[in-house]
């Protein structure tokens, strides 16, 4: 009861920002919400299950060309998101029975293909999504103001929906069997939890909101080029911000995407060349002296705060 209480009380607070009129931080607020939703989605895979997933991108960038090319067909933006999110989940379990068989780092690389598979694709089907030379969608006819305001608010439902999926998932039986993957798979096996059925429905989970995520960015920036939607950062992203939240916690990747984003705004504008390398120094950092995130570490203090009380 008390995620959802925070989760309620969170999103009233965040929604108000609506009537902010502030167009920086509403820009700001859209990418903490898409963030929020690709970093929740990789969790249900990589937190909950233990698979080392690097296919965030491939989904970000098939959720974002399906919905691109289904309107520019003729196709309601609103029904094009959905069918980008639908095409997503399906991607996710045909490609899923061909690779979740690997475990460690074979599945990672595995999944890291995917994206440049789906890159190439797009590259030599330019009759279709544009190739190499990008897509345009078609612009809404709203102010700069309202449009601000609208994308904001639906990235944030989206991000609260999914963290909603991944409050229902933990408390539920696929949640326990998630933990029981993530400890011991063969264990698993053993005591009737059918672990290839559990997964596969993990990686669908990691998939289906990464698809609508793209499909909402790809109407909201209006224009999409493969190097943007399938950029390997967004394979990266979500697995730092998992890490510095909380892997496997619910609101972890919620604290992880602010602290992300405002790292983004403090340090990567002035030093842009130098991004990749401080993704990766965060991940050892992370890895070294901080394995349960920043809620864990909030965790002990307010126990040790209690003890002395």
């Amino acid at each position: 009861m008390r995620n959802w209480l925070i989760l309620a009380a969170g999103t009233l607070v965040l929604a108000t920002l609506a009537l902010s009129g502030n167009n920086y931080i509403l820009r700001l607020a859209t990418i903490v919400c898409m963030y929020a939703t690709l970093a929740q989605s990789w969790n249900f895979i990589g937190g909950m299950t233990g698979y080392p997933s690097f296919a965030t991108a491939a989904f970000f960038g098939l959720g974002a060309y399906a919905s691109g090319v289904l309107q520019n067909q003729g196709v309601p933006m609103v029904g094009a998101w959905g069918l980008a999110g639908v095409a997503a989940i399906v991607f996710a379990g045909l490609i899923g029975g061909a690779i979740l068989h690997l475990r460690g780092h074979y599945f990672a690389i595995a999944s890291l293909i995917i994206a440049e598979m789906l890159r190439e694709i797009v590259n030599t089907t330019p009759d279709l999504t544009g190739g190499g030379m990008g897509l345009n969608l078609p612009i809404l006819k709203l102010s700069v103001n309202a449009q601000a305001q609208f994308f904001f608010l639906v990235m944030l439902a989206l991000a609260v929906i999914a963290t909603a999926t991944a409050i229902v998932v933990q408390n539920s039986k696929l949640g326990f069997g998630l933990r029981c993957i993530q400890q011991n798979e063969d264990a698993a096996n053993i005591l009737g939890v059918n672990a290839y059925a559990y997964k596969t429905t993990a990686f669908m989970l990691s998939a289906v909101y990464v698809g609508i995520a793209g499909a909402i960015y790809a109407s909201w920036v209006n224009y999409i080029e493969p190097p943007d939607v399938f950029d390997v950062l967004l394979a990266v992203k979500p697995l730092v911000m998992v890490l510095l939240g909380g892997i496997g916690t619910i609101f972890g990747p919620i604290v992880g995407a602010i602290v992300l984003l405002v790292f983004e705004e403090v340090v990567w504008r002035n030093f842009l060349t130098v991004h990749a390398a401080a993704l990766g120094i965060i991940i050892v950092v992370l890895v070294l002296f901080l394995p349960n995130g920043l809620l864990s570490l909030l965790r002990e203090k307010l126990m040790r705060r209690g003890a002395k009380a």
